[in-house]
């Protein structure tokens, strides 16, 4: 007797609540989110296919496609524009990202009222404060226009009836995780909501020709959180960056269909709202009267921006049969191989046995091996507690064998430091074309750049006491 086989239609079929996964059998741990308890069974889904339908735009040759329906608006905020490549492109969705308190909400709301005219309207919804609390942000920082319509909400369907009533250019949503859809399962921020919320939002944009910027939530390593999908749906994904103790804040792009992922915006946080800073070399130097030890300079590109920074390094005597080793706003790994690197190849024994701390200025961090030189050369001035000349920039990657490799971008980072009036730089070997009036010395290893070092100069200790013992004879 021949036994019956289960058809498609008879098997039952497991889906997660969390996320939508599906499954043909029974799991008590979700494999796509990573939670335990979620997985439910439910009807077999009928097998379906597709048949061609209407088309609702015939297929054109590429060149007579218009191009005009792609162009950017300014959004009012030059740093922003940078970034995105010129400005808002009508129908495009940006992501925004960035860690709690870093400035998100001031600066969109500052993008709302400025973008903001008779002929394009902005809508400003938020599901994190009342509109109240966004009032009060907006008379803090002068972001108040007639065009700028603000709403509170975190109902899928209320916001597109917010965009049936109000018509705006632009809708900036703060944030993506905090509206939820009703026809969805699960609670806001999961993943099926926010792959729901962002794909409905997506649709809304494309159909109209609206700008939309979502604010997106960070995970504890500074990924996006949500579903990856989300950002291979949206059209640019931008980074916000920066230290809540410092001035300074970073947006990055991370993707962009409309322009390059190159640029980086700079501004500056502060209790008057956001600024850009079309200069913000300033905020990375401390301007001193005479040559401070441990104190070196570089140029770091942030994307195609060059930005000359400073680099700090101390060294005292170790209490500790361990020394410390602190940095700040520096890879303690590479700060780790450039002492190693000055032991080995710059014969600097003193400077294993010591604590040592090093930090950037202006809340910088430096990742780019081309601080490497600076690094180096600020420990080896801590360490000898001789200043480094005047008016000197460091640029170079420094290897494992004291050699000093090339870098990208020399000319670029050269021409930045003559125009703040540093003179006299270090840098690998071919740098290029220099600035006129620049004194350039090329060096192959770590040994030529520490001959950079003045000789026999008497400690700052010395120093100290001499003037104190002048100004006691005068």
């Amino acid at each position: 007797m021949a036994v019956r086989t289960k058809s498609a239609k008879d098997r039952p079929s497991y889906r997660c609540t969390g996320c939508g996964w599906t499954t043909a059998k029974w799991l008590g741990r979700c494999p796509e989110c990573q939670a335990w308890g979620t997985v439910e069974e439910y009807g077999a889904p009928a097998v379906r296919t597709t048949a061609a339908g209407r088309v609702s735009t015939a297929a054109l040759p590429i060149g007579q496609v218009d191009g005009r329906q792609a162009t950017a608006r300014t959004t009012g905020v030059d740093e922003l524009d940078r970034v995105l490549g010129g400005g808002l492109v009508p129908g495009a969705v940006v992501l925004l990202a960035g860690e709690p308190g870093v400035g998100k909400s001031t600066l969109l709301l500052d993008v709302a009222a400025k973008a903001s005219d008779e002929q394009h309207r902005t809508l400003y919804v938020t599901g994190e404060e009342s509109a109240s609390q966004v009032r009060l942000r907006a008379d803090r920082i002068n972001a108040l226009h007639d065009h700028l319509y603000l709403a509170a909400e975190t109902d899928l369907s209320a916001v597109l009836g917010h965009l049936d009533a109000v018509k705006p250019s632009l809708l900036v949503l703060d944030s993506v995780q905090t509206v939820a859809s009703p026809e969805i399962d699960g609670a806001p921020g999961g993943m099926a909501q926010v792959r729901e919320v962002a794909g409905a939002l997506i649709r809304v944009s494309k159909e109209r020709g609206m700008s939309t910027i979502l604010v997106g939530h960070v995970t504890k390593d500074g990924s996006i959180a949500g579903p990856r999908l989300l950002e291979h749906l949206v059209d640019v994904v931008l980074s916000f960056e920066g230290d809540r103790h410092a001035r300074l804040r970073l947006v990055r792009g991370v993707k962009n269909r409309y322009g390059t992922t190159d640029e980086v915006g700079c501004f500056e946080l502060h209790d008057e709202g956001i600024t850009g800073l079309a200069d913000p070399s300033g905020l990375f130097l401390t301007r001193r009267a005479e040559a401070v030890p441990g104190t070196c300079l570089t140029v770091t590109l942030e994307g195609k921006r060059p930005l000359v920074a400073e680099v700090q390094a101390l060294t005292v005597d170790s209490q500790i049969p361990s020394p410390r080793r602190t940095t700040s706003g520096l890879e303690t790994s590479r700060v780790s191989m450039m002492l190693a690197v000055l032991e080995q190849r710059g014969r600097i024994t003193a400077i294993g046995k010591r604590d040592i701390y090093s930090a950037t200025v202006g809340g910088v961090k430096l990742t780019e091996p081309a601080a490497d030189l600076a690094i180096a050369l600020a420990l080896a001035s801590a360490a000898s507690d001789t200043p480094l000349p005047k008016n000197l920039v460091a640029i170079g990657e420094v290897g494992l064998a004291g050699e000093v490799r090339r870098v990208t971008g020399v000319q670029r980072r050269l021409a930045e430091a003559y125009r703040l009036g540093f003179t006299h730089a270090l840098v690998p070997s071919d740098p290029g074309k220099i600035p006129p009036g620049m004194k350039v010395t090329e060096v192959a290893d770590i040994g030529e750049a520490l001959r950079v070092l003045p000789r026999g100069r008497p400690k700052a200790s010395d120093r100290a006491a001499d003037r104190a013992a002048e100004k006691a004879l005068d």
